[in-house]
């Protein structure tokens, strides 16, 4: 910004337009203005609209942060004005035009990161390119992986040993190598582009390999929960790492109203939604949603309702209404009308205050696609999880949750697939699911321990945040270091000017 002072930290942040990927790296930016650095974030205009209130309530409370809109080219890749984020693709084909759309961004963030003369640069691993940029102006380029570190782990491993080609067939169960804990996956339940060389396998590959020719890497984690996944990451891709998560508790935890509505008795009128929770006991709804990309196949969405009906436990389902249509839509009609005469489930269509919800004393569990920003907002709650990932890193993280952490109960996914591509073969079954349900949400010892477990680590992702704990103190010696990176350089130059 024009008035900083030239001892100040200017960082840009690039994210990327996905809500699994962008909401937590606008936290960070804003993590980072908080405590003093001068921050610009660079994105188009349809993505600045979702996070701007925050950002301009950040700056009226004197944080030194911007948002730098760029063009996004729609008229070129033959997208409607205003569509530029993943989550707004409902087609393969709209998803590929997207995806263009921001690779056809390069030339204009390129141009800022000359313009604005940051000390640093902050990207999404989805931002290979960027190392160059760094590399050009002389400056540091910090790699934002959006998950666990656990699946970058995981992921890293699988890449360099390629277990999985020893097997004969995709179902069978292999040991992930180079892990401290024994971890099985199949060979189905990793991403396409691992399985078999692709088109897309040389993008991912040029993605991951540029972290390790990074400065370091960011995680949206924390030390109680994945510290030996941390250290791992440090020793094996051989860069530094800061683990400075929950990013989303951490950067609205002081604002009078959460990024997404609040707290509950700020709400002006009690929603429905909320007398149906006010209703019942204590950690007895069992909340289920699917995060902001997945689209379920008609078929899935009555297996789910016949599940979560017979399990006999109180729920609350987001749905949204993209994921149904004609037959689809009256089924569900029909159900709705169903659970509200029983006021066994309840239905919230579209989007929800999740939040909100999470917070409620009534909710006792969650079923999760596994999208890491999902599973911190669950486990921020102190709540434990069914675990149904669907794609990318999910089957990792659902690993990290059932195996490593034990608060996860697996439903039962054999395949990674995107949902443009899921049939009928890759249904899971009421059975399945009644079964996930009655041991997450049952009254049995092993049910007890697994939710136990889950408020232990919900305390600690409490407590990490604080001054003195370990995401705070990460955060902290981060911008130090940065801020000393940039004194050096400064001196370096004036030496080369003498």
């Amino acid at each position: 910004m024009e008035s900083e002072s030239p001892h100040q930290l200017n960082v840009i942040f690039v994210p990327y337009p996905t809500p699994g990927h962008m909401i937590p790296m606008v936290d960070t930016a804003r993590l980072f203005a908080k405590h003093g650095v001068s921050v610009t974030i660079i994105t188009t205009h349809a993505n600045a609209l979702t996070f701007q209130e925050a950002i301009d309530s950040d700056f009226s409370y004197g944080y030194p942060i911007r948002t730098q809109v760029i063009q996004f080219p729609a008229a070129q890749v033959g997208l409607p004005e205003g569509v530029e984020n993943l989550k707004d693709g409902t087609s393969l084909e709209m998803l590929g035009k997207i995806s263009s759309g921001i690779i056809m961004l390069q030339d204009q963030i390129e141009l800022l990161f000359h313009d604005l003369k940051p000390d640093c640069i902050v990207t999404d691993m989805t931002s290979p390119w960027t190392v160059e940029s760094a590399e050009k102006l002389g400056i540091p380029r910090l790699y934002f992986y959006s998950s666990s570190c656990f699946s970058n782990c995981a992921s890293y491993f699988i890449r360099k040993y390629r277990p999985h080609e020893k097997l004969d067939s995709g179902t069978q169960k292999f040991t992930i190598p180079g892990l401290p804990e024994s971890i099985e996956m199949s060979p189905l339940q990793l991403a396409e582009w691992i399985r078999a060389k692709s088109a897309y396998s040389s993008y991912f590959e040029a993605m991951f390999e540029s972290e390790s020719r990074s400065y370091g890497t960011i995680y949206n984690s924390f030390h109680e929960l994945e510290n030996d996944y941390e250290k791992l990451s440090n020793s094996a891709i051989g860069t530094k790492s800061w683990s400075i998560g929950p990013v989303a508790a951490w950067a609205n935890r002081n604002d009078e109203r959460k990024a997404n509505g609040g707290t509950i008795r700020d709400l002006e009128k009690e929603p429905e939604w909320l007398n149906w929770l006010d209703s019942k006991k204590n950690e007895s709804v069992l909340y289920v949603s699917f995060g902001s990309l997945t689209r379920l196949p008609q078929a899935q969405i009555v297996e789910i309702a016949h599940g979560l009906e017979n399990s006999g436990h109180d729920f609350m389902w987001v749905i949204r209404k993209k994921d149904e249509d004609g037959d689809g839509e009256s089924f569900l009609l029909e159900f709705e009308q169903r659970m509200k005469e029983s006021k066994m489930g309840y239905i919230i269509w579209n989007w929800a205050p999740q939040l909100l919800i999470l917070d409620h004393p009534a909710i006792g569990g969650v079923v999760t696609h596994c999208g890491w920003n999902s599973v911190l907002e669950s486990l921020n709650a102190g709540l434990p999880m069914i675990t149904w990932p669907m794609f990318a890193e999910q089957f990792y993280n659902e690993r990290l949750l059932a195996d490593v952490l034990k608060i996860g109960v697996p439903v039962g996914v054999k395949e990674n697939k995107f949902w443009t591509s899921m049939g009928e073969e890759e249904i899971v079954r009421r059975e399945e699911i009644l079964k996930a349900v009655v041991l997450l949400m049952g009254s049995g010892q092993e049910s007890k321990e697994i939710r136990r477990r889950a408020r232990e680590l919900g305390d600690a992702a409490k407590r990490t945040i604080e001054e003195g704990g370990h995401s705070y103190n990460n955060l902290i010696q981060l911008i130090d270091e940065l801020k000393s990176l940039k004194i050096s350089s400064a001196l370096a130059k004036s030496k080369l000017d003498d």
